[in-house]
């Protein structure tokens, strides 16, 4: 039941992170679950584990990474898409 809740939290993160830069991720709902786990890594890399905790995620840090890991989603999709 872990496993879904964070897979669900995850793809929450990353959705809001897609509205957040005003792009959608590529790959939609996979990708959003991506951004946001990879993101929720990031952030606790960065950033450290604070803020309120919901699925295994502090909120706060992942969060922020997710929107780092959503900008360079679109930039790398935007290269691709000129070559």
């Amino acid at each position: 039941m872990g496993l879904i809740i964070a897979l669900i939290v995850g793809g929450l993160i990353g959705w809001l992170a897609g509205i957040i830069i005003g792009k959608d991720v590529p790959g939609g709902i996979i990708g959003n679950i991506v951004a946001g786990i990879v993101g929720a890594w990031l952030g606790g890399l960065l950033l450290g584990a604070w803020g309120p905790q919901l699925g295994g995620f502090y909120i706060f840090p992942a969060l922020i990474g997710a929107i780092i890991v959503v900008f360079l989603l679109v930039i790398i999709a935007r290269a691709v898409r000129k070559k």
